[in-house]
């Protein structure tokens, strides 16, 4: 036991899921109650559903008494089974949502909540199966860039150069010599995480093998490069159909322009946020990308507000 171990105040527990072909891990804190909306929540790529723990324990009492919590490990994440596959497709992510809640919530709108990737699913999601959502939110979650149909032949070759690279094994992940080795992996993507965080979330976030070697708990398939370009009038006609109140949750670092470096801006993804039909906006203070780390207490807070 690491000294300086995060101290979580809401314990989960694991449930199993039989989903479209793979068993899925999924932790729910609390219980169901009668006529209680649940809270869905969606982690982001190379994430875990643990990684919401922080923001799950700022919540108040009264919040967090009032409804099941749920989030699930993504396929191929985590503890939920990978496929047998070389490569992840973006739509079987809303099918597996789409079957979860069938499981979880049958018949019954949840709230939603995606990070990152999982902000892209729950928006296309919620624009396909509107009646399924109750009050959704995107943390971070700002699709890709324009694209263009001149780009396709290349992006299809890179698709086929790194499924090969992938049976070789040249996109296997690193692994790391015990568990403080993964904390200060993610301490250093996350300049703002602390060790007592780092080092709880290493123990959700990876685990030791036969060798003794921590590995990441993410199939390095996921890695693979989509082979289809991102068609911005496909997501914009997807985010009209929303029916629910949505609320956009951004950090105060502007993570989109430090990945895209002026390819994909901030004003752009705001111009894309105006084919949804009811709309808000709120920015996390001294927060990053992983802003349900940076600052869970400020994020728990926003979303009580917004969930009512």
């Amino acid at each position: 036991m690491i000294e300086s171990m995060y101290q979580v105040l809401r314990e989960p527990r694991s449930l199993w899921v039989q989903v479209r072909g793979c068993r899925y891990h999924v932790c729910q804190w609390g219980t169901a109650k009668p006529g209680a909306t649940p809270l869905v929540l969606a982690h982001g790529w190379m994430d875990v559903a643990a990684s919401w723990q922080f923001m799950v324990d700022a919540f108040s009492e009264a919040f967090a008494q009032q409804r099941p919590i749920i989030a699930m490990d993504w396929r191929g994440y985590g503890l939920t089974e990978a496929p047998a596959t070389d490569c992840y497709w973006f739509p079987d992510y809303l099918a597996d949502l789409d079957a979860l809640l069938d499981s979880l919530s049958p018949g019954r709108p949840v709230d939603l909540v995606g990070h990152s990737m999982g902000g892209n699913v729950v928006m296309m999601y919620a624009g396909t199966r509107p009646e399924r959502i109750r009050r959704l939110v995107n943390l971070e979650g700002f699709g890709l860039a324009a694209s263009q149909p001149t780009q396709a032949p290349a992006r299809m070759g890179q698709w086929l150069d790194e499924l090969k690279a992938q049976r070789t094994g040249e996109k296997d992940l690193k692994p790391y010599a015990d568990a403080r080795g993964v904390a200060a992996r993610l301490m250093k993507t996350n300049c703002r995480l602390g060790q007592d965080k780092a080092d709880w979330l290493a123990q959700h976030w990876a685990r030791p093998g036969s060798d003794g070697q921590w590995r990441i708990l993410g199939d390095a398939a996921h890695k693979v490069i989509n082979p289809y370009l991102f068609h911005v009038e496909e997501a914009l006609a997807m985010y009209g159909q929303i029916s629910a109140p949505v609320l956009v949750v951004e950090a105060s670092d502007d993570s989109l322009g430090q990945w895209w470096k002026g390819k994909y801006t901030l004003a752009e993804f705001h111009e894309r946020l105006k084919a949804i039909p009811v709309l808000e906006q709120a920015i996390i203070q001294d927060a990053g990308h992983m802003l349900h780390h940076d600052q869970p207490q400020a994020l728990a807070a926003v979303l009580e507000k917004f969930m009512g």
